[in-house]
């Protein structure tokens, strides 16, 4: 990649990342807690189960996203549960988050930001990079 593909893979890396963890730790976590965000995926529709795999997944995931490991992976596997919002949660509030209930714009939004970081990968400055070690002269970026 060009230094400012690899720039902005590393500014989309971290700012997903750190959304992920502010949402499930800030939002799910802090705001209305374990049993309270079961609840509400109960309320919408969904096992209750369901919402201690959803923080476990955005808590992991974001780390991972932050430090450039197996970004693809992350991405992908983050994403069902950004459709599940859409789908189940938000869709029928309408466009705006500011809606009751909330819109579904930010969770649209977020899969297509997902989609760019899939596409874009790790990038140079993540720690997959130091893991995989040094490349020889020979290999093509």
């Amino acid at each position: 990649m060009k230094p400012s593909s690899d720039l902005a893979a590393l500014v989309l890396r971290l700012s997903l990342g750190g959304m992920y963890l502010a949402h499930s730790i800030v939002l799910k976590v802090l705001t209305y807690g374990f049993d309270g965000t079961a609840a509400f995926f109960v309320k919408a529709g969904l096992p209750g189960w369901l919402a201690y795999v959803t923080i476990t997944g955005e808590v992991l995931g974001g780390v991972l996203l932050i430090l450039g490991l197996q970004t693809r992976w992350v991405v992908v596997a983050l994403s069902p549960a950004l459709l599940g919002a859409i789908i189940w949660v938000h869709a029928a509030n309408g466009w705006v988050f500011t809606a009751p209930g909330g819109g579904w714009e930010y969770p649209a939004f977020l899969l297509a930001v997902s989609f760019v970081q899939f596409l874009l990968g790790d990038g140079a400055y993540a720690v997959s990079r130091v893991l995989a070690g040094p490349r020889s002269i020979t290999e093509q970026p």
